[in-house]
């Protein structure tokens, strides 16, 4: 019992020292990137009586395009601080331009769409209300169309394809827009069209999954012909091909 409460002191007055001393206070933070914000409010703290938990959960709330932030201590007097960023998905348009990654959660955007190289979402309006960088937002079409943008990057046949971008009009009417470059179109009397064409492809909500990999085994099959398609319709149980010249194919 003696040797207990010896060992106790000696724990106690070590842990005192190490929480007390000078030689344990913080004097750098040392950051995974170039800081965006000030993180000097750390420095002479006691490294050992940091907690980094919560310490890792302040900055997190005021990094909205962080999915995790992590701190780490390196004895005797550094912090060093990481931080995990979102990676977008698309972007969406409300009232301005926001990215979004592939959970819901939206930031803000620093790029516009024209050199930003990701996929758009427009349509969703007042669907999604006083959008607020760093929220999650489980708004149904913003959902379905998240959905669609991660099938399509998961589909081999659709590598060459790629989602430009989604029109949201309601919830049984989602248009994708992909845009077909010169290799995926047959220019009448080799004249190049005078503006961007691209292939339409509607949606509605339910097995996304599936659809998806339809559009992706319609598009291979059809790939010399894309140009005379106005679009493909997914909406229904058998998928149709509107032909331009107003012939359907099913």
């Amino acid at each position: 019992m003696i040797i207990l409460l010896a060992l106790g002191f000696i724990l106690g007055y070590i842990w005192k020292v190490m929480t007390t001393a000078d030689y344990f206070r913080v004097r750098e933070i040392v950051c995974s990137e170039a800081e965006s914000f000030d993180l000097s409010y750390l420095k002479g703290r006691n490294i050992f009586a940091l907690g980094l938990a919560g310490e890792a959960a302040a900055i997190l709330r005021r990094c909205p395009d962080c999915s995790r932030v992590r701190l780490a201590r390196i004895i005797p007097d550094r912090v060093y601080v990481e931080f995990i960023r979102r990676r977008p998905l698309a972007m969406v348009k409300l009232y301005r331009y926001f990215l979004v990654d592939e959970d819901g959660v939206i930031f803000s955007a620093s790029t516009r769409p024209e050199t930003a190289g990701l996929p758009v979402i427009t349509g969703l309006g007042t669907m999604v209300s006083g959008p607020k960088p760093g929220a999650r937002y489980q708004n149904r079409e913003l959902t379905i169309a998240l959905q669609i943008l991660k099938e399509a990057a998961k589909a081999p046949l659709l590598k060459k394809y790629k989602i430009e971008r989604i029109d949201i009009a309601g919830i049984d009417s989602i248009t994708v827009r992909i845009p077909l470059d010169r290799e995926q179109v047959v220019y009448a009397k080799w004249k190049a069209p005078e503006k961007k064409e691209f292939l339409e492809i509607k949606f509605a909500q339910g097995n996304i999954r599936n659809k998806v990999a339809i559009m992706a085994g319609l598009i291979n099959q059809e790939s010399r012909n894309l140009r005379n398609i106005k679009y493909i319709d997914l909406r229904f149980n058998e998928p149709v091909i509107k032909f331009r010249e107003d012939k359907a194919k099913k």
